[in-house]
């Protein structure tokens, strides 16, 4: 069994608290007025940086540096990385859907058709053009293809050469570079920024192969992070047409959180665990469970407390949510997340001999 590495799950806390935030602070300034504050909020969540979408990039990194070395040394490899991916992901995700189903008609009126719930108890509606419950769940699909090509590479016996991953980042780059320059179909820009998302994972597989198995120089990290830092500014530039969403959030916020959340996990990832910050790596154990309940935790919160109309009110506010999405976080993870991976070991093959540390982490472990 792998040791967890410290500062990436302090990565995942901080992305994690990135999107709660973000999602945080957009009820204040979308819903209450703030007279005299509202563009210092607009500027901050809405213009620069669009930190939610800052979170989703560094976790689909994070993904790319862990995912690709999670397949086990067993008989069966394949078949076992699907029981563990199985475990770790959907018994949470039907949680998160039976809290939502329960508790989210009683205070928003809203109804669900069975048809609807069915296919999203699959986790596969994105791929049938069935609406997400809710909006959260869109990252999910893009885990789901990662897996499923890495999968692919791994049978082929290509997902742990050496070149691999550069590859797929400098020609995904490249077309999709050129391609929203001549081509004016928002479905195929869609389509685009599902390959962005895959790139920014391959880019945390690349990072992983520098920093740990010596398989890559930094000069291969570097020029395949300017393709990916122009190919997100391109994209945004034309997926969102400057501003989007009622005129309220920019294409550079976009563009930006992709950019910036690529120099923050390459710097935590060349300092290692040096960048680990323990309370934060606490929130990145549990964040899986954090970002599938907080936005409920967020619609309860909001009905049952007054915001205010100034700084002191909103920052109470904010921190009740954080504070309440961390406890409800960590009773999931702990009563159903973290059993059911245990569980889900009973149904892995035996290993075919000793696991051995990378003798780079042999003083940390590898991540989990």
């Amino acid at each position: 069994m792998h040791k967890r590495l410290a500062f990436i799950d302090t990565l995942r806390g901080i992305a994690v608290m990135a999107v709660l935030v973000q999602h945080v602070l957009e009820v204040i300034v979308q819903h209450h007025p703030t007279g005299e504050y509202y563009w210092a909020f607009h500027d901050a969540i809405g213009y620069y940086v669009n930190w939610g979408r800052f979170g989703v990039v560094l976790f689909f990194f994070v993904s790319g540096f862990v995912i690709p070395f999670s397949f086990p040394d067993s008989a069966t490899p394949v078949r076992d990385f699907a029981i563990s991916r199985f475990f770790r992901l959907y018994p949470a995700y039907w949680t998160s859907m039976l809290v939502g189903l329960v508790t989210m008609p009683l205070l928003d009126d809203k109804s669900y058709s069975l048809s609807q719930v069915l296919v999203n108890l699959t986790m596969f509606q994105t791929f049938v053009n069935v609406p997400n419950l809710w909006v959260i769940y869109w990252t999910l699909a893009i885990e789901l293809i990662f897996y499923i090509g890495c999968t692919v590479l791994f049978a082929a016996g290509l997902l742990n050469q050496r070149l691999t991953a550069v590859y797929i980042v400098v020609a995904t780059s490249l077309v999709c570079i050129i391609g929203p320059l001549v081509i004016e179909k928002r479905l195929v820009w869609s389509l685009m920024e599902v390959a962005l998302n895959l790139t920014a994972m391959f880019m945390g597989k690349m990072v992983r192969d520098t920093v740990i198995g010596g398989k890559l120089r930094w000069w291969h990290v570097a020029g395949c992070m300017l393709l990916y830092a122009v190919f997100a500014v391109t994209l945004s530039a034309k997926r969102f047409g400057g501003v989007y969403q009622e005129n309220f959030f920019s294409t550079y916020s976009i563009g930006s959180a992709y950019v910036l959340a690529g120099l923050v996990f390459v710097l935590f990832a060349t300092f290692g665990e040096r960048m680990a910050w323990r309370p934060m790596a606490f929130v990145g154990v549990i964040s899986y469970s954090i970002y599938l309940m907080s936005p409920f935790v967020l619609v309860w919160v909001h009905h049952g407390m007054s915001v205010g109309d100034g700084p002191l009110g909103w920052s109470l506010f904010v921190a009740v949510v954080v504070a309440a999405s961390i406890v409800t976080s960590w009773a999931t993870y702990s009563f159903v997340e973290k059993p059911c991976i245990a569980f889900g070991q009973r149904f892995r093959s035996q290993r075919r001999r000793a696991v051995v540390l990378e003798p780079a982490l042999t003083s940390q472990g590898a991540a989990e």
